[in-house]
């Protein structure tokens, strides 16, 4: 026999089918409309725009959690973001192709070979792909080494991007989901490329893992700094 969807998982779906909508639709031009508020400040930029320019492409990096401080920033260049397969995903996807973001739907555990053949696309025409390494699930700022397999199976660099903001509304979520409140100071720091070894093993991608978490804490307490707001971590 099969079981009926209990009401917690009806309401679960129900709620994903709103959001999807709602990504669609009203919430691009709503945080579009916030964003023009917003004091950014971009530290370090040259860590990207050099890192694109000599190497065809990069792997971005952030924490989940930070994703809406950074949609207005570099919407409409191209660049792409990886996406889970979850329903989560779908939402984001919504949201993201909102901002004039390309959407890679897929990890190194989930439509991997499919997902890896987009990446490679999206890099080889000279453009960035977007990765919350903590994401989709947490534990927040928990990192596995399936970024480090991306860099090496792509041979591209990694570039960090730590985002800090004065004031905020918070998502009692995993990853304090964050959205930057009217006229806040957001700074986004750009850390310096991390590069792994084309031939590098396991204790490379562990080594490189390590690398890229450390440096994306030390540029968001750089970001904080910047704002002159205490770390929300």
């Amino acid at each position: 026999m099969t079981k009926r969807p209990t009401l917690r998982r009806r309401f679960k779906h129900a709620r994903r089918r709103v959001g999807v909508a709602l990504g669609d639709t009203l919430l691009p031009p709503v945080l579009e409309a916030l964003s023009r508020s917003w004091n950014l400040e971009l530290v370090d930029r040259h860590n990207l725009e050099d890192t694109l320019r000599a190497e065809r492409g990069c792997l971005l990096a952030l924490w989940h959690g930070r994703m809406v401080c950074g949609l207005p920033q570099y919407g409409r260049r191209g660049f792409q973001v990886l996406v889970s397969m979850s329903g989560d995903g779908d939402v984001s996807e919504k949201l993201l192709r909102g901002f004039g973001y390309g959407v890679v739907r897929g990890s190194s555990s989930r439509g991997g070979a499919r997902a890896l053949r987009e990446m490679l696309g999206v890099l080889d025409a000279g453009a960035a792909l977007v990765v919350t390494p903590d994401g989709p699930r947490g534990p927040r700022h928990a990192m596995n080494l399936g970024l480090a397999w991306m860099s090496r199976a792509t041979g591209r660099a990694i570039v960090p991007l730590g985002f800090g903001v004065d004031r905020a509304w918070r998502a009692r979520s995993w990853d304090s989901f964050t959205v930057p409140k009217p006229f806040a100071r957001i700074a986004l720091v750009h850390g310096a490329p991390i590069r792994v070894g084309r031939e590098g093993g396991e204790a490379e991608l562990e080594r490189v893992t390590h690398e890229v978490r450390r440096a994306l804490l030390d540029a968001e307490q750089r970001a904080f700094d910047r704002v002159g707001a205490v770390r929300d971590w």
